[in-house]
């Protein structure tokens, strides 16, 4: 893992390009941030692989794959970011009346496969096609098999309705995605989730773009600079969790 001060040194951060990644590189290594192009916004670098430890560290750096299908792999870190700390969370008045009623069911985990097939499936307004393609879902579905990636899921009777993905790393979730084929559902689950990672003492929820569903949640723009330094103290702790451990399974995230 190369960490974002060494990585000054590597790359110009006047560079007006994004940096090609070698996929046969295993040190993994990223360009700082601030290299990212400000049209389009955030787009960092292309290529690379789709491996636990590039995903790991370039999340870990602020960056995230977001590609269509045909298109190579291209990481983005955009400015500013949009993230929620989890005692800001706004559930309306409404929402609560909807959970209080218990018509839905919610988990976490429990069908982590079936909320990444309905994220990249679901249609989404303005969107054609899906970002998430079949080699994104298996390297996160790899991910959760070593206990980093999780759902939260809500059920309506036995048929999920709702859900969403992420990475847990240290005590900041990187949210992925999220889906709704039942008017609530998603907020449902995310209010969940916001639940458990408030019970686990989580800093930070990475919501990478600013969406008006976001915003009603609670959600807010920072700096990126300043989203950097919260990776730094809340997520890097990780490294170390993991370093001491030789069980790959265990980075003490706390989510069952």
């Amino acid at each position: 893992m190369l960490y974002l001060t060494e990585m000054n040194n590597k790359y110009d951060l006047m560079n007006p390009y994004p940096v090609w990644l070698d996929p046969d590189d295993t040190n993994y290594q990223f360009p700082h941030p601030d290299n990212a192009l400000t049209e389009p916004d955030g787009l960092l670098a292309v290529g690379g692989d789709l491996s636990p430890h590039r995903i790991i560290s370039a999340y870990l750096n602020g960056i995230f794959p977001w590609y269509s299908h045909g298109q190579p792999i291209l990481w983005w870190s955009p400015n500013p970011r949009a993230v929620l700390f989890p005692e800001k969370l706004h559930v309306s008045k409404s929402l609560k009346k909807i959970i209080r009623k218990k018509t839905f069911r919610t988990s976490i985990n429990q069908a982590f496969e079936q909320v990444i097939y309905s994220c990249a499936q679901t249609p989404r307004k303005n969107q054609d096609g899906t970002w998430i393609t079949d080699e994104m879902q298996q390297a996160y579905l790899q991910l959760h098999k070593l206990g980093i990636a999780h759902s939260a899921e809500c059920w309506l009777d036995d048929k999920l309705v709702g859900g969403l993905y992420g990475l847990a790393l240290g005590k900041v979730f990187f949210g992925e995605s999220m889906f709704s084929h039942q008017s609530n559902a998603s907020k449902i689950a995310f209010v969940h989730l916001l639940d458990e990672l408030t019970n686990s003492d989580y800093a930070l929820i990475d919501c990478q773009v600013t969406t008006d569903h976001l915003l009603s949640l609670g959600a807010e723009e920072i700096p990126r600079n300043q989203f950097l330094k919260l990776v730094e103290q809340h997520a890097w702790p990780f490294l170390h969790n993991n370093n001491n451990d030789n069980n790959n399974n265990n980075n003490n995230n706390n989510l069952a």
